[in-house]
C-alpha cells in the first residue's frame, strides 16, 4: 500500500514561492479576519492569504520569493493580533568550531517558521524562536540536513507529527474567565430582585446603584480585560471587531451607572456585567463546541506510539519514536502500535489499521508487506524495518492533509466575507441610526416599540433619552458576525475529520464543494476498477479431468516462468493449497507458452497455436475459449504428454464493489466513463459488465487528459479516479481529481481527494460526505444571516433588552457550531459485493 501523498507542511516551499501557517491568536470574529487578511496583503511578497477563524491560522502563500516569517508575525501584531511563538532548546551533537555553529544556525534560520536562532558551542545547544506550529520534527532534519545531529531534552515531544493543539489551554482560560464574571453577576442579579418584583431599591437608591457599580466594574474591567484589550486594540489599529461591539456596549452600559446621577438616564451598570457574564458565557461554550469540531487533528496525533523497541546489537532496545532512524528494526508485540511505517521482515500477523483505512477488519502482513505507523499488531510478533519516519509519515502527512483542508476557503464563503468585512461599520452606523431615530422621531419609534409592550422585558414607560440608550446597546451587542465567521469553517472542519476517519483524506476545502455538483465520474480501468493484477478466473478441465490437477500441471510447469500470467498460476495453485511439482526442464517461446518437463511428462501451456505447432489438437476446447476470449480474458491450453488437459483464464479481475459503486453512482444521477489503454473489446466487455456509460479505449497515457477536457466540455463537472503515474495529468485536469490511495504516489500528490484503503467505494462516500457537509454549511449561513436580518431591527425598536440580546448574540455562534457537529453522526456507508449498505 502506498502510504499517501506528502502534503504541505506548516512551513514549505513551495513551486511559487513560499507558503506558511502562522497560528494568530486574538481574533474573534469574521471581520478580525477580513483585517488579519488585509493587513497581510500589504507585504511585499505575498501573493495570496487565507485566514481561517475556526483554526486561528492564517496561510500565507508567496510569490517568487515569499516573505520572512519575522516580517509576516510583526504585520500580524501591529495590525493588534497575536501571533504564538515558542523557544525550543536542542542538543547539537558534532559541532568542533565556530564554522561548525554557522553551519547549524544556518540551516535552522532556513527553516520556514523559524525567526531566530542562537547555538552556543560551549554547551552544545541551539536555542530557537519559532512559531508554535512548527513541528520539532522540521528542525531536527534541519540540524540533520546540515551534517549534525540534534535531540530534544523532553525526547517525546519530538516526533510531534501537527502542530501541538491550544484548545485545552484556551477552554481553560475561558471555563475561568466565565465562572469569575458569574462570581460577580450573580449577587447583581439577587440583589436586583425586589427592584424587579416590586419596585424597590434596597437598601435605598443611592447604594443600590453605587453597589451595581462596584460590582459590575470588575466584571467588565477585570474579568473581561481580555474582551477589552481586544476590542480596544482593533480600534487603535482602525479595525472596529465583535469584540469592539461588546466593548461599547458593556462601557455605555457600566457608564450609565455613575451618570444617572447627574444626567435624566437609568442606570444599567448591573446589565453591562450580565452582558459581559453572558458573553463569556458563550465564548466558553464556543470554544468547548470548536474544540469538538476540531478534535479530528487532536485524535490523530493521539494516535502515535511513543516509544519502539528496536534491535541493537542483538538485543531489544527501548527508544522514544523520535529517535527512530530510518533502517532500524522494530520489534512489535501483539497488542502494541507500529511505532512508524516500515516494511515487514519478520513474522506473521493481523493488523487492524481503521484509523487509516476506515475499515474494522484487520488485514494480514507477513514478509515483505508494508505496515503503517500508528496501527495495531492483534497477533503474532513482527520484525519491522522503518521505511519513513518524522514527517513524511503516513499519519503526520494524513494530520496536514486534514489541516490544510480545514484551513482553506471554499468558494461558497466568498459571499459571507464580503459581507464581514463591512459588517461591523455597518452595525457601529446602525447604531448611530438608531439614536438618531429616538431623539429625532420619538413617537414614531414609540408606536413601533408599543406594538411589542406584551414582551415581559419591554417597558414603555422609560424616558425618551434611556430608550435610546437601551437600544443602541442592544444593536451593539446583538449582531453576530462571529456566526458569520464560523459558518463555513466548522463544518469543513467536521467534515475532512470524518472524512479522515473513514480513510478519505481531502486536500482542499474547494474540492469538497466542488465533488458535491459533479455531473460525470470517470475511471480508469487497471488498478481502479480492477484489482491491477492477474489472477486466475476460469478452470475448465476437459474429458472429466479433475481442475486441481489440471491446475498442478500448469502451475509446476510455470514455476520457471517470470511472466505475470504464469506468475499468477502458480500463486493461484499455492493459495488453494495445491504444491507445483519440481520442475526438471523449462523452455519458453515468446509470446505462445512455455514447455516444460514435470515428473517424467512433457507439459504445455500456451495459446492454441502454440499446441498446434507442437503437433497438439485443441479443438475440443474451442467452444470455452471463445467464451472465455469474449470475456476479454486470457486463455491458456494446458497439455500433458500431448493431451489436451483443459484451459486457464487469467484475468485482472474486477473489484469485487465495481459494479456496486457504479449503479450506486447512477442511482444519484451520476454518469460514468472509462478510459483505458486496452484494446476496444477488452473495454467494452468491462465496461458492460459494470454497466459504464461511456468508454474511451486505446488511449495513450498522454491522452487522457485531452479526453478529460472534451469529457468536461459534453458534461461540465468532471471527477477522474486513477492510481498510476499516467493518471497524473488527469487527475490535475479533472475539476475533482480521486487517487487510490494503493496507487503512486505521483497519482495521490496530484489528487485533490485520496482513497487510503483503495476500495471504490470510497468515491460514493466522497460524494455522500461532500452533499453532507455543504447541506451543513448552507444551513449555517442561512441561519447566520437570518439571525441578523431579523435581530438587529428588533434591538433597534427596542424590542430587544440587552441582556436577552447579548443571549441571543452568544447563542447564534453556538447554534453554527453546534449544527457543524452534529454532522459527526453523518454515516457514510459504503457498498459490498451484493450492493449499498
Amino acid at each position: 500500500m502506498s502510504t499517501g501523498t506528502p502534503v504541505k507542511p506548516v512551513a514549505t516551499a513551495t513551486a511559487n514561492g513560499a507558503s506558511l501557517t502562522l497560528p494568530v491568536s486574538g481574533m474573534s470574529c469574521a471581520s478580525c479576519v477580513s483585517h488579519v487578511e488585509k493587513a497581510l496583503r500589504s507585504v511585499a511578497g505575498v501573493a495570496d492569504v487565507q485566514v481561517n477563524l475556526a483554526t486561528e491560522q492564517a496561510t500565507i502563500h508567496g510569490g517568487d520569493t515569499g516573505p520572512a516569517t519575522a516580517e509576516l508575525v510583526a504585520t500580524v501584531r501591529e495590525a493588534g493580533y497575536g501571533v504564538d511563538t515558542r523557544t525550543v532548546t536542542l542538543a547539537i551533537d558534532g559541532m568542533s568550531c565556530a564554522s561548525c555553529v554557522n553551519h547549524v544556525e544556518k540551516a535552522l534560520k532556513a527553516v520556514p517558521g523559524v525567526l531566530e536562532a542562537r547555538v552556543n558551542l560551549a554547551t552544545e545547544q541551539a536555542s530557537v524562536t519559532a512559531l508554535s506550529t512548527l513541528p520539532d520534527g522540521e528542525l531536527l532534519a534541519a540540524v540533520a540536513g546540515a551534517g549534525y545531529s540534534a535531540a530534544l531534552p523532553d525526547a517525546g515531544d519530538a516526533g510531534d507529527a501537527a502542530p501541538r493543539d491550544r484548545s485545552t489551554e484556551h477552554l481553560a482560560a475561558a471555563r475561568r474567565r466565565m465562572w469569575m464574571a458569574w462570581a460577580f453577576t450573580i449577587p447583581i442579579m439577587l440583589w436586583m430582585l425586589p427592584h424587579m418584583i416590586a419596585g424597590v431599591m434596597w437598601p435605598n437608591h443611592t447604594v443600590f446603584q453605587i453597589g451595581m457599580i462596584l460590582l459590575a466594574a470588575p466584571v467588565v474591567l477585570w474579568v473581561g480585560a481580555d474582551t477589552y484589550r481586544a476590542g480596544l486594540g482593533g480600534l487603535r489599529h482602525g479595525n472596529a471587531t465583535m469584540d469592539t461591539l461588546i466593548v461599547l456596549g458593556t462601557a455605555a452600559s457600566l457608564a450609565s451607572g455613575p451618570a444617572s446621577f447627574f444626567l435624566p438616564i437609568a442606570s444599567y451598570a448591573g446589565v453591562s456585567a450580565m452582558i459581559m457574564a453572558f458573553h463569556l458565557t458563550g465564548r466558553y461554550v464556543e470554544a468547548s463546541a470548536r474544540g469538538r469540531a476540531s478534535e479530528a487533528i487532536r485524535k490523530l496525533v493521539e494516535l502515535g506510539a511513543r516509544e519502539a523497541r528496536v534491535l541493537r546489537d542483538g538485543s531489544e532496545v527501548s527508544i522514544p519514536v523520535s529517535a527512530l532512524q530510518i533502517d532500524d528494526r522494530m520489534v512489535i508485540r501483539p497488542g502494541e502500535k507500529i511505532p512508524t511505517d516500515g516494511v515487514v521482515e519478520e513474522g506473521d500477523s493481523a493488523v487492524d489499521e481503521s484509523m487509516a483505512t476506515g475499515e474494522s477488519m484487520p488485514v494480514r502482513r507477513r514478509e515483505g508487506d508494508a505496515v503503517i505507523g500508528a496501527t495495531v499488531n492483534q497477533e503474532g510478533r513482527l520484525v519491522v524495518r522503518a521505511t519513513r519516519i518524522g514527517r513524511d509519515t503516513f499519519l503526520s502527512q494524513v494530520i496536514r492533509m486534514v489541516d490544510e483542508c480545514q484551513t482553506t476557503k471554499v468558494p461558497i464563503q466568498a459571499f459571507a466575507d464580503r459581507v464581514t468585512s463591512v459588517f461591523v461599520p455597518i452595525v457601529l452606523g446602525l447604531a448611530a441610526l438608531t439614536a438618531i431615530l429616538w431623539l429625532l422621531a420619538p413617537d414614531l419609534m414609540g408606536s413601533l416599540l408599543a406594538l411589542g409592550e406584551s414582551l415581559p422585558w419591554v417597558n414603555t414607560g422609560l424616558g425618551t433619552a434611556t430608550l435610546a440608550f437601551v437600544s443602541v446597546v442592544a444593536v451593539l451587542v446583538i449582531a453576530c458576525p462571529c456566526a458569520l465567521g464560523l459558518a463555513t469553517p466548522t463544518a469543513l472542519m467536521v467534515g475532512s475529520g470524518l472524512g479522515a476517519q473513514n480513510g478519505i483524506l481531502i486536500r482542499s476545502g474547494e474540492a469538497m464543494q466542488v465533488l458535491k455538483d459533479v455531473a460525470l465520474v470517470v475511471f480508469d480501468k487497471t488498478g481502479t476498477l480492477t484489482r491491477g493484477r492477474p489472477d486466475v478466473t476460469d478452470i475448465v478441465p476437459v474429458d472429466n479431468n479433475d481442475p486441481d490437477i489440471l491446475l498442478r500441471w500448469a502451475a509446476s510447469a510455470e514455476t520457471g516462468s517470470e511472466h505475470p500470467l504464469g506468475r499468477a498460476i502458480v500463486d493461484h495453485a499455492r493459495e488453494n493449497g495445491i504444491e507445483p511439482a519440481a520442475l526438471e526442464r523449462f523452455a519458453a517461446v515468446r509470446g505462445k507458452g512455455i514447455t516444460a518437463e514435470v515428473d517424467g511428462h512433457t507439459v504445455r501451456v500456451g495459446t492454441a497455436a502454440f499446441l498446434r505447432e507442437a503437433g497438439v489438437d485443441p479443438a475440443r476446447t474451442d467452444g470455452e475459449r471463445e467464451r472465455l476470449q469474449r470475456e476479454a480474458k486470457t486463455v491458456m491450453v494446458v497439455a500433458v504428454d500431448d493431451r489436451v488437459f483443459g484451459v486457464i483464464a487469467v484475468a485482472d479481475p474486477l473489484k469485487p464493489e465495481s459494479a456496486a459503486v457504479i449503479q450506486a453512482l447512477h442511482d444519484q444521477g451520476i454518469a460514468t466513463a472509462m478510459i483505458t489503454g486496452d484494446n476496444r473489446a477488452t473495454a467494452e466487455a468491462v465496461a458492460g459488465r459494470l454497466g459504464i456509460d461511456h468508454v474511451r479505449a486505446e488511449v495513450l497515457p498522454e491522452g487522457k487528459l485531452n479526453e478529460v477536457r472534451t469529457l468536461q466540455e459534453r458534461f461540465g463537472r468532471v471527477a477522474f479516479v486513477g492510481d498510476g503515474i499516467n493518471d497524473a495529468a488527469a487527475l490535475t485536469q479533472a475539476d475533482v481529481g480521486i487517487a487510490i490511495g494503493t496507487g503512486t504516489d505521483i497519482a495521490i500528490e496530484a489528487a485533490d481527494i485520496t482513497l487510503v484503503r483503495g476500495a471504490l467505494d470510497g468515491v460514493l462516500k466522497a460524494v455522500r460526505l461532500s452533499r453532507a457537509t455543504f447541506r451543513t454549511i448552507r444551513q449555517n449561513l442561512f441561519w447566520a444571516f437570518a439571525y441578523n436580518l431579523a435581530m438587529i431591527p428588533l434591538a433597534m425598536i427596542g424590542w430587544m433588552h440587552p441582556v436577552l440580546a447579548e443571549i441571543a448574540m452568544a447563542l447564534s455562534s453556538i447554534t453554527v457550531v453546534g449544527n457543524a457537529n452534529l454532522l459527526r453522526r453523518l454515516k457514510l456507508g459504503g457498498v459490498s459485493r451484493d450492493g449499498i449498505r
